[in-house]
């Protein structure tokens, strides 16, 4: 089966995409950036440098220092596909970076973005 495109795809040219649709919605790129650093571990000098440097999609993940072990909190669909039930690691994680972008363009609050532990969590 041949590998997606998306893999060869540099973020940078995608990264504007995930902060138009948010800034349509009234939300920043700096809560798209919060995103992006919780799910990958890059630092804000770290993330400005992937993008920088143009790496793609398989590169940028691939690369991400730690990578959020409660992203496998994230449910939900995603392109018609339930992201937790994506059986490829680098389609399931450009897809929950998706997801949580969605989320974050619907209005959905930070604290539920980022998987905050609640009191039923501690």
């Amino acid at each position: 089966m041949a590998e997606h495109r998306i893999y060869g795809m540099s973020f940078a040219s995608v990264y504007p995409h995930y902060v138009t649709k948010a800034e349509r919605k009234g939300r920043t790129r700096e809560e798209v950036d919060a995103i992006i650093r919780w799910l990958t571990g890059y630092s804000q000098e770290e993330l400005d440098a992937r993008i920088a440097e143009r790496v793609d999609f398989r590169t940028f993940f691939a690369d991400a220092p730690a990578m959020n072990p409660a992203r496998d909190r994230i449910k939900g669909v995603i392109c018609g596909v339930r992201v937790e039930n994506i059986e490829e690691p680098l389609m399931r994680e450009i897809r929950y970076l998706d997801k949580l972008i969605d989320e974050l363009a619907k209005g959905k609050a930070m604290e539920k973005i980022l998987r905050a532990p609640g009191p039923a969590d501690s």
